[in-house]
């Protein structure tokens, strides 16, 4: 142990407790932490990295239990326990604050950001509202949020996620605490917003001299940050070593399997290795340019399947006093583009940039804007309800969410068999069982998730559950909205492999809608950028990335971890 250690953890063990026996979740885990130095942990969902977290901050959840090991703070020559310390507030905030996954569930949606703040600062210093308030304002300013003021009286639903995770920086360093964690600080944020969260982290450690615990499924993300890396799988730490230790010549096949699960920006391989595929040395074709080419080729020499001409959706921002408006955004900004069958279109950009608000103008799912949206010589804009009604099965979209996407009150069969009983798709439930039990298999799941209910499975799973439902009705165009953001890289590759292989089966056509670029290329026969609510430009994936033309796009592209 060093003099300028400040936490050490031996031999920690951590069990949940489930029907009176104990399953380790952790298993005798060791590492310390320098003053000012930051480790990173790495792993995919499960394998102890946020429980590790959770056990230095004696947060674990119902049913677990530190059943071995010690966990030591060293702070001005006093030596904490924090296995054995009975009073957590102690050091929880004072010593060690915690940046969560997801802020927007960290914060509370009814109390405005600065009050949440002032609480935090009030309850570790004694002072006033009023004093508390300057100090949560100029917590703001540290973190470089723009208009501090406004900010502080806004609610979380208000902000973008890049701010709402700063509004939790400033939550976490309120205190001054010399150890922060930041749980997957960054995980579903765009590649631009992600690298100034990691600087962000990076310039108040350096100012305060803090020790930052990094966890993340990213192998890429956390060697931009950590001094020292471990590498965990199923509660035990397989690998240690520098960033370029672990990159350049890591020892342990699982460790060489989360590097290579990133979609490369250099060559396409079919299909993306995933982690099983390390165990059995699985060897990988190349896609080449040739064969990219052959395929262009094929696909462009026809009619494009969906025209989208000239097409502006507005959101109002303000009403007058009538009910009114006199004040609106302009989401989607005259944008024009066709799709051909058989290919897979990019779209790119930054959240706020109208992605997300094109894909379902598209669909119609909005109402409102200006344009032409024409689908195989039907403007859909023109269509009534039940034509749209009956239109809808020839596209469908794949949400970035599936767990909000369905409904927790009711079974993954009956979810996949709605879709089909809306559209009259087959004579009765008993063969509609039958083609959904048929597309869960074809998403590598068994019969037995039929009956089970969503809370029930991992985001990976309830990513194939949301798949095979928008693609049991046959669909010939799918819009994949985010629909790999929020999963590990391991995860990731799995269903971006499943999409492919679905696409040649049933002669699918996509639009593949992300803010990373990296696995839009990996994805994408031509790419188009998004800024704004307009197209930078769009064109062949692999010219975009090599010789891009807007300044937008370079910046992109330069903010690829």
């Amino acid at each position: 142990m060093s003099s300028n250690t400040i936490l050490e953890v031996r031999d920690l063990t951590v069990a949940f407790c489930e029907k009176n026996e104990k399953r380790k979740v952790v298993d005798s885990i060791n590492f310390s932490i320098n003053r000012g130095e930051t480790i990173g942990i790495v792993g995919e969902s499960g394998s102890g990295k946020s429980i590790t977290a959770l056990s230095l901050m004696q947060l674990l959840p119902a049913g677990g239990l530190i059943t071995g090991g010690s966990i030591e703070l060293y702070d001005n020559e006093q030596i904490i326990d924090l296995v054995k310390s009975k009073d957590a507030e102690i050091f929880r905030g004072r010593k060690i604050s915690m940046i969560f996954q997801e802020p927007m569930t960290s914060l509370n949606p009814v109390m405005t950001c600065g009050k949440q703040v002032v609480e935090a600062i009030k309850i570790h210093k004694k002072i006033s509202k009023k004093d508390a308030k300057k100090v949560a304002i100029e917590l703001f300013r540290e973190v470089k949020l723009s208009r501090p003021e406004i900010l502080f009286k806004s609610y979380p639903h208000q902000l973008s996620g890049g701010q709402k995770q700063r509004i939790m920086i400033a939550m976490a360093m309120s205190s001054k605490p010399p150890i922060l964690i930041a749980d997957e600080p960054t995980t579903a944020l765009d590649v631009t917003v992600q690298k100034t969260i990691l600087d962000l982290i990076k310039d108040l450690q350096k100012k305060y001299n803090t020790a930052v615990v990094f966890i993340s499924h990213d192998l890429s993300v956390v060697a931009q940050i950590a001094d020292k890396i471990l590498v965990m799988k199923d509660g035990c730490v397989v690998e240690t070593g520098t960033p370029s230790e672990i990159l350049n010549n890591p020892k342990h096949n699982y460790t060489k399997a989360l590097w290579s699960c990133r979609p490369s920006l250099d060559v396409r391989v079919k299909p993306l290795p995933t982690i099983f595929d390390y165990n059995v040395n699985s060897k990988f074709s190349i896609i080449t340019n040739d064969q990219r080419e052959k395929y262009h080729k094929q696909i462009y020499s026809t009619e494009p399947i969906l025209m989208v001409k000239n097409v502006s959706t507005f959101f109002t921002e303000k009403k007058n006093f009538f009910g009114n408006t006199v004040k609106y955004v302009k989401a989607v900004n005259n944008v024009s583009f066709n799709v051909f069958k058989g290919e897979t279109l990019g779209l790119v950009g930054e959240s706020g940039c109208g992605k997300t608000t094109l894909g379902r103008t598209i669909l119609q799912l909005i109402d409102g804007g200006s344009g032409e949206i024409i689908y195989k010589g039907q403007n859909l804009r023109e269509l009534s309800k039940n034509e749209l009604r009956k239109f809808r099965k020839k596209i469908q979209i794949i949400f970035q969410d599936p767990y909000s996407s369905l409904s927790p009150r009711i079974t993954v069969g009956e979810a996949i068999i709605e879709p089909m009983r809306v559209h009259g798709i087959l004579h009765n439930n008993k063969e509609r069982k039958l083609r959904a039990v048929e597309m869960l298999n074809k998403v590598n799941l068994d019969e037995t998730v039929f009956y089970r209910y969503p809370h029930e499975f991992s985001g990976g799973q309830r990513q194939r559950i949301g798949i095979a439902r928008a693609l049991v009705l046959n669909p010939e165009l799918v819009i994949c909205d985010e629909s790999v953001s929020a999963l590990d890289v391991s995860v990731q590759a799995q269903v971006l492999n499943l999409l492919n292989q679905l696409k040649e089966e049933f002669q699918l056509t996509y639009i593949f809608i992300s803010h990373d670029l990296s696995v839009v290329k990996y994805m994408s026969d031509r790419m188009m950028v998004m800024n704004n609510g307009k197209i930078e430009e769009i064109g062949d994936a692999d010219s975009i990335y090599t010789h891009p033309n807007s300044d937008y796009t370079k910046k992109l592209i330069n903010s690829i971890l």
